[in-house]
């Protein structure tokens, strides 16, 4: 039997205009939002890089110079503070430098998420990969990335990662039709739904911004004309590969079940931020100190 090749690469789409954080995002970059003492965009590098991957692609768009200049090199700034000794900062100044091989791309037009993915065929190759989008911020202690990479590698053919949301909520997310598969821990998709009002939702399983594809996505998406909201949907080229046969058909989901941080809108952004800064060492006991005060003055 051949042996299936493995997750190499990484896909980050970072093209988006942020327009749910204006004016914050008006001259810098949504992915460039600090969650707590590093950018967001950081901790999606930092995920794929400890899944194994140390070859990434980001696709941008304008105004986006300074994700390019976050991973980057600043020896002014490495040398101060080397000077005063600092060397906690100066090691995690460092570290974003040498996270791995990160390249960029522009999108140019703004297609849609599948037209983002699109744009990686020539980098990626013919082979299979993964494509991390930033509004997901994935706890570092919990292990979603490395699973889904087993399960692609198992089954030959492309993953999704999903969610268990109240029902109420689902029209707000892509959702799976899933059968369950006797003795495996992973499930497989039948069917793929974007944004469907709730009384016509298959199920509550939301999709969320983590996928391991299969190469075969980039013909499909080749001839998938726009859907919903006149873009190229990744959901819609997923349903075609879940209805198709031979090699590289068929998707299947990990049902994810730990810590996730939704920095997709304010409300969320706020909780992740809150949240992160309660469960760190250096930050935690007096964060949560404070937050016991605080709330006990709010109303309700």
């Amino acid at each position: 039997m051949t042996e299936r090749p493995r997750v190499s690469k990484a896909v980050i789409p970072a093209a988006g205009l942020g327009t749910r954080f204006l004016p914050a995002t008006k001259a810098m970059p949504k992915e460039m939002l600090p969650v707590v003492d590093k950018p967001a965009i950081q901790y999606v590098v930092e995920e794929a890089v400890n899944a194994g991957i140390n070859d990434m692609l980001m696709i941008t768009g304008r105004n986006k110079r300074s994700l390019e200049d976050h991973f980057d090199r600043v020896p002014f700034i490495e040398q101060t503070l080397e000077a005063k000794g600092d060397l906690d900062k100066l090691a995690a100044v460092r570290g974003a430098s040498e996270l791995g091989d990160i390249h960029y791309l522009r999108q140019g037009d703004p297609k849609g998420l599948g037209h983002a993915v699109l744009r990686a065929k020539l980098h990626v190759g013919d082979e299979p990969f993964a494509v991390l989008l930033g509004d997901d911020l994935i706890d570092e202690r919990d292990v979603l990335l490395e699973t889904m990479i087993e399960v692609q590698a198992k089954t030959g053919g492309s993953v999704i990662a999903l969610i268990e949301v109240d029902p109420a909520q689902i029209s707000a997310y892509g959702c799976a039709d899933i059968s369950a598969i006797d003795g495996e821990d992973y499930v497989q998709v039948n069917k793929l739904v974007e944004k469907p009002p709730v009384d016509e939702a298959p199920s509550n399983l939301a999709v969320i911004g983590r996928y391991v594809l299969h190469p075969r996505i980039f013909d499909v998406l080749e001839t998938t004309g726009p859907g919903r909201g006149g873009e190229i949907q990744l959901t819609d080229a997923l349903q075609t590969l879940a209805a198709a046969d031979g090699e590289g058909a068929g998707v299947y989901g990990v049902v994810f079940r730990g810590r996730r941080y939704d920095t997709g809108d304010k409300l969320s952004y706020l909780k992740a931020v809150v949240t992160l800064a309660s469960e760190r060492e250096d930050l935690g006991p007096d964060l949560r100190e404070w937050l016991k005060g605080f709330t006990s003055t709010l109303d309700g």
